[in-house]
């Protein structure tokens, strides 16, 4: 493919990149690393920023605005890549054609264009449906970017918030089937980690303020165990601090969200939620364009093997929330997945080395979770796929490793050593 002549005149591969938070952005990286000089890379994202997700909760609780320390401008390390970036809204995909249809979102009223690809690595991530929440937009909080991120701050600090009881929870999530591995489980929610983070957070938070203690908070769950990606036995281990030594409220198979209202929560299974303060994460879905394209499951994400590409159209691939194999929506997850499409396209390319190992798709759940007092949880568990590795460690050391992970994926741009894992454990040790 490296000596064809593209539709559009390239002499190389065209390497065609939608999105980029933690999957796209790492993923461009590293197949500049692996193909070197040998592909050109487009990258179109609607921002021309990174949103660091996972320290959001952290910054609010700090009473501190997340856009001023978590929006990352990604364009130099692009720029140094010699890759090519356009700000830009994906609106269709002709997969037989090879061609993406969007339109640039600097100013509104752009016209639609076509740009051709011969590998497209897909990194859109998912829709949070909070549109499907009635009542969220009048009486739900959220954490997930850095609006909803500000609305919540507000309420908490600028003398909305009364001291009353606190809801914390998320929507049911829809799960495909189609091209799935078995050893991939149904799960209820798409990532239920940072309910458990901000209940921690909160919980410090009202301490100090003196606004009240854990015992405020509800923890709501749509299966019977929350955050059951980290594996049912470190659930109980957390469950045991929060719920039987600190207090917190556990409510699991509530089923779904049927209503947020200014008094609580309904639920479709069982009684509803007091609660003046409904923190909620909703059902993540694919984007509409994608529902429609022989490349996604039932419910739209994109089917792919173990080595990130469509079985169909092999130089189609996914990576992060967008991938129907990605469960958990984790952000690790797709880091792994990204290097693994870089290796792929260098491999087709001749650019692997006979010595080196070829990565397949071999999913572990790995996070940090602030819980006030500068202090944090750590997770590295396999447990749901059915593996032995169960480890939760918690410590003012892993908030020091939290905070030390963001400036490092700040300073390199998305490509942090993969050897942080394991270093992460014996440093913890």
């Amino acid at each position: 493919m490296s000596e064809k002549q593209g539709k559009d005149g390239r002499a190389k591969p065209h390497v065609l990149i939608l999105g980029s938070n933690f999957g796209g952005l790492t993923a461009a990286r590293f197949i500049r690393e692996k193909c070197k000089d040998n592909v050109d890379i487009t990258v179109v994202d609607r921002k021309p920023y990174l949103i660091f997700i996972p320290n959001i909760p952290l910054e609010v609780f700090a009473n501190n605005d997340p856009a001023a320390n978590l929006h990352m401008e990604f364009y130099k390390f692009l720029k140094a890549d010699k890759s090519v970036f356009l700000q830009a809204e994906v609106k269709d995909i002709d997969i037989e054609s090879k061609y993406v249809s969007m339109v640039p979102t600097e100013r509104p009223g752009a016209a639609e264009e076509m740009i051709h690809y011969d590998y497209l690595v897909i990194a859109l991530g998912a829709k949070l449906a909070y549109d499907d929440l009635p009542g969220f937009a009048e009486y739900g909080h959220a954490v997930s970017d850095s609006y909803y991120g500000n609305k919540l701050r507000r309420y908490l600090f600028g003398g909305q918030y009364k001291g009353g009881p606190i809801a914390v929870g998320t929507a049911r999530f829809t799960m495909g089937k189609k091209g799935r591995p078995d050893w991939i489980p149904d799960m209820t929610s798409a990532c239920e980690g940072p309910p458990l983070e901000i209940s921690l957070g909160l919980t410090a938070l009202l301490e100090e303020r003196k606004w009240g203690t854990a015992k405020n908070i509800t923890l709501f769950t749509q299966g019977e165990w929350i955050a059951e990606d980290a594996g049912v036995p470190l659930v109980k281990e957390f469950l045991g601090m929060a719920v039987d030594k600190m207090g917190m409220t556990y409510k699991p198979n509530t089923y779904d969200i049927k209503e947020i209202t200014k008094d609580g929560i309904e639920f479709v299974n069982g009684p509803s939620v007091e609660a003046e303060l409904k923190i909620v994460l909703p059902n993540w879905k694919a984007h509409d364009f994608l529902k429609k394209l022989p490349i996604t499951d039932e419910v739209g994400f994109i089917v792919t093997d173990l080595n990130m590409r469509n079985p169909d159209y092999p130089e189609i691939m996914a990576v992060g929330d967008c991938a129907a194999i990605t469960a958990p929506k984790l952000g690790g997850i797709g880091d792994m997945q990204a290097r693994i499409v870089a290796q792929q396209i260098a491999n087709d390319l001749g650019m692997i080395k006979p010595s080196e190992e070829m990565m397949v798709f071999n999913p572990v759940v790995m996070c940090f979770g602030d819980m006030g007092h500068h202090k944090a949880f750590y997770i590295h568990s396999n447990l749901i796929y059915g593996g032995k590795t169960g480890i939760m460690k918690m410590g003012h050391k892993y908030y020091d490793m939290k905070m030390g992970f963001k400036e490092a994926y700040f300073l390199t741009g998305g490509k942090t050593p993969g050897w942080g894992v394991r270093l992460t454990e014996i440093l913890g040790d």
